[in-house]
């Protein structure tokens, strides 16, 4: 049985406070607002990529899309590889070092320069996602399965306070800017993305220190064909294991809504609703800070009422949302829709990661390669859940449409995960 050790407990939520920076200021918040100002002249769109003219919103949105099914293609490979070297830790600092040094990269973006300023956003990308496969793959060798669920959420909320405290001071720098010294807000925009990756940099290096080395599992012949075996042995393990598969493909389900929502949700606020970008950045905060109490609080009443409960109380919360953002017509109305947003945000993710580890055979040593899976199956549902409702929209001219396409992701999801057998590794545990 695993004992808990607070001390590797705390380094291995500090790598979620390090690289939630990322998703907060990269993806959701400040990039793409400067993304759209620097690539945008006189209302023209359209931007010159390596001699094509493509829409920048489209290229963006493109570049995301390569770098998660290039992921999706090298991850299960590399799981495999360091399962058996026992190198998770090597394989986390890699891809923390790709991405926080390509943050920084985003520092000499200006707009002229558009082919820089892809590459490294797509190597952001897979830096942040490809590490967050070793990440996800620790929890189960380091925490006591009764405790799986809260110190999940607690590293998500570590990863949300964290990552509004730099949002919170690079939003003070660009407002004050002139006050500050600086001519015009270009500079200290950038400033953000400099700091980005040195706090990305910076506080990983608590996690690496601290961090037991990951277990070796004996093998023979070369570890890059074994790859490729325990890639299908996990394949196989699935048909044995279906309760695995079942939530695999609930996930999936929901998850195409959860991240599409996450990614989406400022765009559709600016475009159906006309909101200004303070407002959107206070509704972006919103969101960040009740997920905090949110994951702790859906993780207290998994560890009463069993994981499968909390998950399906989550998802038709997520279905109300979905079809209130069909209806909301002002700001106060979207505030408060951003509020419940926010209060299943972390709780959906945090439960998600726990409730996969909790299904995991027993005494399971390839814990990398069967986390491969859950985020293969979480940035291939990534991808198409932004591209339908941008189809959706496309086609019927509303994006208010396309919060009914997503409405549809929870409900089948959530008809997925009723059909997961609860035999007692779901259950709540106590203290």
């Amino acid at each position: 049985m695993i004992q808990e050790n607070k001390k590797v407990i705390n380094a291995w939520c500090m790598y979620d406070w390090a690289n939630s920076v990322y998703s907060l200021v990269i993806t959701s918040a400040i990039f793409p607002a400067y993304y759209n100002a620097v690539t945008s002249k006189n209302g023209v769109t359209n931007v010159d990529f390596f001699g094509f003219s493509i829409n920048n919103s489209v290229l963006l949105a493109y570049s995301l899309a390569f770098s998660f099914f290039f992921l999706s293609v090298i991850l299960p490979v590399l799981s495999g590889i360091a399962d058996y070297s026992g190198k998770k830790k090597s394989f986390l600092k890699v891809f923390m070092y790709i991405g926080s040094i390509s943050c920084m990269g985003l520092f000499w973006f200006t707009g002229k320069n558009i082919e820089w300023g892809i590459i490294c956003s797509v190597l952001a990308s897979i830096g942040y996602a490809g590490g967050l496969v070793f990440y996800d793959a620790y929890l189960p060798e380091i925490a006591p399965k009764e405790k799986m669920d809260i110190i999940s959420a607690k590293g998500y909320s570590m990863g949300y306070i964290g990552s509004v405290i730099l949002m919170t001071a690079n939003i003070v720098v660009i407002i004050f800017h002139k006050d500050l010294g600086f001519e015009n807000v270009d500079l200290p925009t950038r400033l953000a993305f400099l700091c980005v990756g040195l706090w990305w940099m910076g506080f990983s290096q608590i996690t690496f220190y601290n961090l037991p080395k990951s277990k070796t599992i004996e093998t023979e012949g070369s570890l890059f064909s074994k790859g490729y075996q325990e890639l299908r042995k996990v394949l196989k393990s699935l048909k044995v294991h279906k309760d695995i598969k079942t939530f695999l493909t609930s996930f999936f389900l929901y998850n195409m809504g959860v991240q599409t929502v996450m990614y989406l949700a400022a765009t559709f606020a600016a475009d159906e609703l006309k909101m200004e970008t303070n407002s959107l950045i206070t509704t972006i905060l919103i969101i960040q800070l009740v997920a905090i109490p949110g994951a702790y609080l859906f993780a207290k009443l998994s560890k009463r009422n069993g994981n499968k409960l909390s998950i399906s109380i989550m998802l038709v919360i997520w279905i109300f949302i979905c079809f209130a953002a069909y209806l909301v017509t002002n700001e106060s109305q979207f505030y408060l829709l951003a509020f419940v947003v926010g209060l299943v945000m972390g709780g959906i993710q945090a439960l998600s990661r726990a409730t996969y580890s909790k299904l995991l055979p027993e005494n399971t040593q390839d814990t990398a390669s069967f986390f491969s899976f859950y985020d293969v199956a979480f940035y291939l549902s990534s991808a198409l859940g932004t591209l339908s409702f941008g189809f959706v929209q496309q086609v019927t001219g509303s994006m208010r449409n396309s919060t009914i396409a997503l409405a549809i992701y929870f409900i089948a999801g959530l008809v997925v995960l009723l059909r997961l057998k609860d035999n007692g590794k779901l259950k709540g545990y106590a203290s």
